[in-house]
């Protein structure tokens, strides 16, 4: 079985981005970006606009790990 987590904060670190500059560049809200890596649903649009942002692919906004059943 894959398990998916969200990897949105160690590429904020990366980029040198804070979630305040990622809100302004996507018009995504602040608290959404906040809440990103502890929610397991995300909004479309939100990954869209982020990876867009970020110059990733939306795979990079996930770390997925194979897990035993």
């Amino acid at each position: 079985m894959l398990k998916v987590k969200p990897n949105l904060l160690p590429l904020l670190k990366k980029k040198g981005i804070i979630q305040l500059q990622l809100s302004e560049m996507t018009g995504i809200p602040q608290g959404s970006i906040s809440r990103f890596d502890k929610n397991s649903r995300h909004e479309s649009w939100h990954l869209f606009a982020i990876a867009k942002a970020l110059d990733v692919m939306i795979e990079d906004l996930f770390i997925t790990e194979e897990q035993e059943d």
